[in-house]
């Protein structure tokens, strides 16, 4: 069973992405498995450039084949914003909070619906080659958070066919149907190929 390194300290990620490719023989295991610190700075200019930074980053420090994401909101209205931005996307140390009103006060003005969707980009770096896919969850932003459960923009984002936000969904249902879940799934029939 070859290792893969997934480049994500967050272990909810990481048990999310193993389930997603468990029919593939690796052992995927996380930077906080590695008790590796590795400062990524992403500075690419797509989801998939900054994916593929993190995954050449840690394979370059720990010389292990590497699984990397990124991902974010975009909103059509606000063409494609907050985008690669979407952590920081009211400042550099900005909370979710801080994130949320923002988005809400840009669309403010704006006529409903504001549809909107999330991207995740997922790629395999060998040291030599990547493979790249991209998982993409479309709905809308609603005007007043809803629900508990989730981060980041999850409270203000109604998937499309759906009543509920993602902060209102079970993560189980929510893993089943992210861009994260789809970018991912994707991935693994490149891998299987």
């Amino acid at each position: 069973m070859k290792k893969v390194i997934f480049a994500s300290n967050n272990r909810n990620k990481v048990r999310e992405v193993k389930h997603i490719l468990q029919d593939l023989d690796i052992d995927l295991i996380s930077l906080a498995d590695m008790l590796e610190e590795i400062e990524i700075i992403e500075d690419g200019k797509s989801f998939e450039e900054n994916a593929l930074i993190k995954a050449k980053k840690v394979y370059d420090k720990l010389n292990i084949p590497a699984i990397a994401d990124d991902s974010g909101l975009m909103v059509e209205q606000l063409n494609g914003e907050p985008g690669i931005y979407s952590a920081r996307f009211a400042g550099e140390n900005a909370t979710d909070e801080d994130n949320n009103n923002k988005l809400l006060s840009k669309l403010k003005e704006l006529p409903e619906p504001h549809k909107a969707k999330f991207v995740c980009a997922a790629v395999y770096f060998n040291g030599t080659s990547s493979l790249a896919a991209r998982g993409e969850f479309k709905g809308k932003i609603i005007a007043k958070a809803r629900g508990s459960n989730g981060f980041g923009y999850d409270p203000l984002f109604l998937p499309d066919g759906y009543s509920i936000t993602l902060a209102e969904m079970e993560a189980t249902q929510k893993n089943k149907i992210s861009h994260r879940y789809n970018a991912f799934k994707e991935l693994k029939n490149i891998l299987l190929q």
